[in-house]
C-alpha cells in the first residue's frame, strides 16, 4: 500500500525502469483498516501490485524501502501457482537486465 497515487506511480516507474518488475498495477481509493501503535487505524491508500520474478524480490524490497514514506511498508510476495507459457515467458523476458 502507498500513501498516495504519486508515491505509487513513482515506485512503479522506478521498479519498471530498472527491470525489477515486468508490470505494475495501481489501484486507487483502497479503504484499509489495520493495527498501528496499539490501536486500530483506518486510511485511504493506493495499492501497488507488481509482477516480477522471485529472484528480483530483494532488489524490489530494497527499492521500495528507499522510496516509501511508510515506516513499515507492505512488501509481500504471492506466488504464481500457474500461468500461461506465453505470459510467464513475457514476464521473464521483461525483467531481464539489459
Amino acid at each position: 500500500m502507498c500513501r498516495s497515487l504519486k508515491e505509487a506511480d513513482g515506485m512503479a516507474s522506478s521498479l519498471l525502469s530498472k527491470r525489477f518488475a515486468a508490470c505494475a498495477n495501481i489501484t486507487k481509493n483502497v479503504s484499509s483498516k489495520f493495527w498501528w501503535s496499539g490501536k486500530i487505524e483506518k486510511a485511504r491508500e493506493v495499492l501497488l501490485s507488481l509482477k516480477a520474478r522471485r529472484s528480483e524480490f530483494k532488489k524490489i524490497e530494497k527499492e521500495i524501502k528507499r522510496l516509501h514514506s511508510y515506516e513499515v511498508p507492505e512488501i509481500i510476495a504471492i506466488p504464481i501457482i500457474m500461468g500461461s507459457d506465453d505470459y510467464l515467458g513475457w514476464l521473464k523476458n521483461s525483467t531481464k537486465q539489459k
